[in-house]
């Protein structure tokens, strides 16, 4: 029989070898972690523009991915008033982020509006400029979000991506799964006929006017009520920033 003494050495031994390997791990595989995260983060941005590109993401490269994101994408951190932000304002105020694709928005939406730092990219393709804002909300488990590629108008869409944390399947995941679905937003606007403010919207029942609705996600009312917001009020946030550039 072991003494007390010996079981908990070598309890305390193990331990801390255990805690060594797992901090090891951890130190050796981040830098591959976050370069994964970036490039899946890559790829959700140009799922907006895909019928722009002419291509399917998912099947690109991670180096076709990069490439396009090098060549054809111009990054930039905003405010909710419109005015464009410095990387050192960036870099303190969102945790040391040295581009706007490494915002957290996440935690960017815990933050007062008029706190929010938001990353805006600009896809150059050909002769044409398309404006890519990213949004985040609530669905009906967890967090969902998105990325709304705008026409010169900047205010009609021109292709969408959305996904979420933990939707149902064959429901709210519908979001992110139904190409059909999200198809539908395309060349639909935040305004209607007179100017008007009116977000693009998701409804139940069927729509009533074209310009600006789509239809609801069957049995994901909840879900498709937080796109609905999310769409909202993310794209108020950039709403400043895209009239001066429509005046531009």
């Amino acid at each position: 029989m072991h003494s007390t003494k010996y079981i908990y050495t070598f309890v305390f031994i193990m331990t801390a070898l255990v805690a060594l390997l797992l901090a090891s791990m951890y130190t050796g595989l981040k830098p591959i972690h976050d370069k994964n995260e970036a490039l899946y983060n890559k790829r959700a941005i140009l799922s907006a523009v895909s019928d722009q590109l002419g291509k399917d993401i998912k099947s690109m490269s991670d180096a076709d991915v990069q490439a396009v994101f090098d060549s054809q994408i111009t990054q930039i951190a905003v405010d909710s008033r419109g005015n464009e932000v410095s990387s050192a304002q960036m870099a303190e105020e969102c945790e040391g982020a040295v581009k706007p694709e490494e915002i957290d928005m996440s935690k960017e939406k815990k933050k007062d509006d008029s706190e929010k730092i938001l990353p805006v990219y600009v896809f150059e393709n050909g002769d044409e400029k398309y404006y890519i804002i990213s949004v985040i909300g609530n669905g009906l488990w967890d967090e969902i979000w998105g990325n709304v590629a705008l026409k010169s108008d900047m205010s009609t869409i021109a292709g969408i991506d959305f996904d979420h944390a933990a939707e149902t399947p064959g429901l709210g995941a519908e979001i992110k799964d139904n190409k059909g679905w999200k198809k539908q937003y395309i060349g639909k606007s935040f305004y209607d006929a007179t100017g008007n403010y009116t977000s693009v919207v998701a409804m139940k029942g069927g729509v009533k006017d074209p310009s600006y609705q789509i239809d609801g996600l069957t049995g994901a009312t909840i879900t498709a009520n937080g796109v609905n917001d999310m769409m909202a009020s993310g794209y108020k946030l950039y709403e400043s920033f895209l009239k001066k550039q429509k005046k531009s």
